[in-house]
């Protein structure tokens, strides 16, 4: 654990730290795998798992794109030395719709992922949802006993 704190603490080859956002859409798709390990996923549902969250990555790419560039034009905006507001806002409501596009995609994939499960392993599917959401994921999962071993 003290070792992974370390690693994730390190700045990356350019010398920037990591984002305090969390990891990196790989790593995010790497806990996905994870996830699956614990519902017993059998070989064809791993399959269907991994080709949703490809598909889901390349449609929320361009928009994490655009996301980026809106918040990086709201600094510009904020930070000049009269801010225009009615351009500062018009910036937060494209910011806003496009975080809504992105929920409305996550949502549609986490649906067509979980179709795809048993009762059982969609019971456990839906507290692990609601466990990350609760900022325990995975460790949640094991302290509760809820993670099966593989």
């Amino acid at each position: 654990m003290g070792l992974t704190t370390v690693l994730v603490a390190q700045p990356d080859e350019k010398g920037e730290g990591k984002s305090r956002r969390g990891p990196n859409p790989e790593m995010r798709m790497g806990e996905q795998r994870g996830h699956e390990n614990g519902l017993d996923l059998t070989d064809a549902q791993k399959e269907v798992f991994k080709q949703s969250m490809l598909d889901m990555q390349k449609q929320l790419q361009p928009i994490r794109n655009q996301l980026g560039e809106a918040r990086a034009h709201q600094k510009t905006l904020a930070t000049a030395e009269k801010p225009d507001m009615a351009a500062i806002n018009k910036n937060i409501e494209k910011m806003g719709a496009l975080k809504t596009e992105m929920a409305k995609i996550q949502t549609k994939y986490h649906l067509e992922m979980r179709a795809q499960l048993t009762d059982e392993q969609r019971l456990k599917f839906d507290r692990f949802d609601h466990q990350k959401r609760d900022g325990k994921g995975l460790e949640g999962m094991k302290q509760h006993g809820d993670y099966s071993r593989r």
